[in-house]
Formats: structure tokens, sequence, C-alpha cells
């Protein structure tokens, strides 16, 4: 057969349509008519709707033993949690109940001890409340202002409490309004007085630490310090009442190269999150005054002896 008679088209089972840039064009026109289609008329809703609807049973198969479990896991860590929470406020509960039957009898001790020795209460402790209305903008000290001053009858030197204990102490007054510098400051030091030991100290203000902590210094390293001990005002002062809450102690350092130990207290006040306190007086100015000693009157000359 001569060559220029051959037939040169490929047979059927080669042939391959058209060419891959004609169908990448008309399908990438027929996929952004579809977009446009959908976002002008909504035309693909119903199918979508109808999809979601058939497949449903089949995502109900699939999340549902997930949710079941999930849903057990939850309950029996719940039920721990709140038979754990009921036994602690069971123990609580008698903890309680132990310390208000003691504190009752030592009230009466104490009452009665005073009506024995004829004591009188010699201090009375004024209060005011008053309201925080923004952290002073000193980044270098920790203090606050509060919305009551001179006018108010605040002075410099007035414990600051708030619901939970002792915040600090108030260092600057204005007519309306009052700087109170809180315990954690640098500058700040209150004595303080462990209640299981009975032993006193001085708690110094330690904002470096994380959140802002006391510290008590000049305590020996073989000192009857233990972690979750509490500290109250000690009084001796002449600032702060007896009997304050301030601190726990948090964490004791002992260490062989030094003599002291290194004691980190937690105070019980809200120090980030007051938001209204209580100003007392403090307590120098409620003392009343010493009566001076009576005039000894001398003999007169020639009396009889």
């Amino acid at each position: 057969m001569p060559l220029g008679t051959l037939d040169r088209t490929p047979p059927p089972f080669f042939k391959q349509g058209p060419s891959a840039l004609t169908k990448l064009v008309f399908f990438s026109a027929l996929a952004l008519f579809l977009m446009v289609a959908d976002a002008r008329f909504t035309l693909m809703r119903p199918l979508r709707a109808g999809l979601a609807t058939a497949l449903y049973p089949v995502q109900w198969m699939v999340i549902e033993p997930l949710r079941l479990l999930q849903g057990g896991s939850a309950y029996v860590e719940g039920l721990s949690s709140l038979q754990a929470k009921a036994d602690t406020a069971q123990r609580q509960l008698a903890a309680q109940s132990l310390r208000a039957g003691q504190v009752e009898q030592l009230t009466l001790e104490n009452t009665r001890l005073r009506q024995l020795l004829e004591l009188r209460a010699h201090i009375t402790t004024p209060a005011q409340t008053a309201e925080v209305l923004y952290d002073a903008a000193d980044p270098y000290t920790r203090k606050l202002i509060i919305d009551k001053g001179v006018t108010h009858g605040v002075v410099a030197g007035s414990p600051v409490l708030d619901g939970q204990g002792v915040l600090g102490q108030v260092t600057r007054t204005y007519p309306m309004v009052s700087e109170v510098t809180l315990l954690i400051d640098r500058d700040q030091a209150i004595p303080v007085l462990n209640t299981r030991t009975g032993a006193r100290s001085v708690a110094y203000g330690d904002p470096t630490s994380y959140g802002g902590q006391l510290e008590l210094r000049f305590m020996a390293g073989n000192s009857d310090v233990q972690v979750g001990d509490v500290l109250t005002t000690s009084g001796v002062d002449g600032v702060y009442p007896v009997g304050l809450l301030v601190a726990k102690i948090a964490k004791i350092e002992r260490r062989a190269d030094s003599a002291f130990a290194r004691i980190y207290c937690t105070p019980v006040a809200q120090i980030s999150g007051a938001r209204h306190v209580m100003v007392l007086q403090p307590v120098a100015s409620q003392v009343a005054d010493v009566p001076p000693p009576a005039p000894v009157v001398a003999p007169k000359k020639g009396a009889k002896k």
C-alpha cells in the first residue's frame, strides 16, 4: 500500500477526547458559574440540605458513641469530685465545730478573767468603708487609691482591710482621696504573731516574687515555723489592732550557709482584686493619754510627825 494512502488517525481505543486544556477551561468556567449562581440565587441550598439530611444518620452513629463515652467519663469524674468535696466539707465542718466550741470557751474565760482583774477595754477601733478607685501609676510600687480622704476623717497610718485580712496602710492623704500602700510593697513592714507558737516577728513586702508575697526576715534557721502557719497582727507597733489576719507561711528555705531561714508568706487579703475596703483608725490615736502623776505635797514645817 502506498505511504500516502495510510490512515494516520489513532484507533478508537486510543482516542482521548477533548484536550486537557479544554477540560480545564470548561470545568473552571462551570465551577465559577455554579459559585456565582449559588451566591446569587442559592441554587445549591436544596442539594446541600438533602445531602445533610441523608448523611445525618451516619453522623449520629459515629458521634453518639463518643458522646456517650465522654458523658460517662464526665459523670464518673463529677461523682468522684463531688464525693471528695463532700468529705472535705464534712471534715471542715467538724473542725469548725471544734473551733467554735474552743472560741466560746476562750471567750468565757477571757470575760471571767477581765471581771476578776477588773479590767476594761481601753481601745475601740472606729472604722469606715471605702471603695478602690484605681491602682497607682507608679510601676515600682504597689499602691491603691481609695475614695476617702482627710474630709472623711482618714489619717496617714490608718490600717486598711478587705473581707479576708490586712490589705495595707494609708501612707498619704488628700482632701477627697487617700493613697494605700499594700503589704507586698518593698517599703512596707508589719509586726506579726504566729498563732501556733506565739512567736513575734516582722513581715516585709516582697513584690519581686510571683504575684507578690511577704517575707519573714531575720528568723533563725532552727526557728519553729511550719508551712501553713497563720500570721496575725501583734499590735506592738501602735498601728494595727491585735489579731487581724495577715498571711500564711507558704515556703521555708533553710540553708546551711546562712544562720537565717528564708520564709515566704502569702497574704490572706485579695491584694490584686480588692474592690471595697475598710479603713481603721490607728491604734495609737485611740489610746487614752496617760494622766499626769499627782503632785507630791511636801509636809509643812513644824508639823507633827
